[in-house]
């Protein structure tokens, strides 16, 4: 029987990791746009996408930075558009949803619960050495940051982005976020076949380790039953090692610079599509074939690319 391509993410920027860390880090329209395309012509059928203030590198979910990006991206590249909605640690989810609201993408990312969520111990490194005035305060002030998500704000979220046909990668930093979607699910929020996002290795979340990945994976097949399908994000150093194993258990991956700046252990990546090639190279080399978008699009059963608002 035939494998199901595996379905490679890129997630580009993010929200935690500050310019000041990596000159790679994308963080002009200019460079968001060049580097998902060079990541979607490496092998990455998804491109899941925060903004930046074009200034300084700032977190942003102003639907002006993204606008300043999206249409050169589907311009020249046919990937999955994937916006964030979980692009600020301290915004109200009725925010955070405009960008996805006013482009009406293909998917959105929505974290399943409330957590701690920080990278502090990042300071220590970088101490005195910050390109922004704003950095240190922001990586600092992480470690008093509970990332609010209750079950109202995945609701709100549902309720809002719903007529626009989106599919939510649902983002389960920890067993629980996966007992919360079933609820949510019962509730009539969700329906299936939904997209399951693992996430290892936040300071918050649940750690980086297989054992971890077999735990959340068995109790989504005993949750949801058939009615899902999964990929797994490895957050730092766990990024490429994570992303093999997922991929040869029948799930998918995400790689980027959003969840790990480095390419090695200690070396840090010259791009987002670096580690693309990496990881594209590694799964190809164990047998599997790698999605191209409108593989991606049939597997997730998404809306097209014709469909979106940008």
């Amino acid at each position: 029987m035939a494998k199901t391509p595996v379905i490679i993410t890129c997630a580009i920027t993010g929200a935690i990791h500050t310019p000041t860390m990596s000159a790679a880090l994308p963080y002009t329209p200019e460079e968001i746009a060049d580097q998902s395309i060079a990541a979607a012509e490496a092998g990455a059928s998804i491109l899941h996408l925060h903004a930046r203030r074009p200034d300084d590198g700032g977190v942003s979910v102003d639907p002006d930075h993204f606008a300043a990006f999206l249409p050169k991206i589907k311009q020249a590249t046919d990937a999955v558009v994937n916006i964030s909605t979980g692009g600020s640690l301290q915004l109200p989810i009725s925010d955070r949803v405009k960008p996805a609201t006013q482009f009406s993408p293909e998917m959105c990312s929505l974290n399943m619960g409330s957590m701690n969520f920080s990278f502090h111990p990042l300071a220590k490194r970088y101490d005195g050495k910050w390109k922004f005035d704003w950095e240190k305060d922001y990586v600092e002030g992480s470690e008093g940051n509970i990332f609010r998500n209750t079950f109202r704000d995945i609701r709100e979220a549902a309720d809002t982005l719903r007529p626009h046909d989106i599919k939510f990668e649902h983002e389960c930093y920890d067993v629980g976020h996966l007992y919360n979607l079933k609820f949510c699910m019962d509730q009539g929020f969700f329906k299936a076949p939904i997209f399951l996002q693992f996430i290892f290795g936040i300071l918050g979340g649940i750690g980086p380790e297989v054992d971890n990945l077999i735990f959340m994976k068995r109790t989504a097949d005993r949750l949801f039953g058939d009615d899902y399908r999964w990929s797994v994000l490895g957050a730092g150093g766990a990024q490429m090692s994570l992303a093999t194993t997922a991929s040869q258990m029948g799930g998918n991956l995400r790689v980027g610079l959003e969840d790990s700046l480095l390419i090695a252990r200690g070396q840090l990546a010259e791009n987002n599509a670096q580690q693309v090639k990496k990881v594209r190279g590694i799964v190809e080399a164990l047998g599997s074939e790698v999605a191209t978008p409108d593989q991606a699009r049939d597997i997730l059963g998404l809306k097209g690319r014709d469909n979106v608002s940008f």
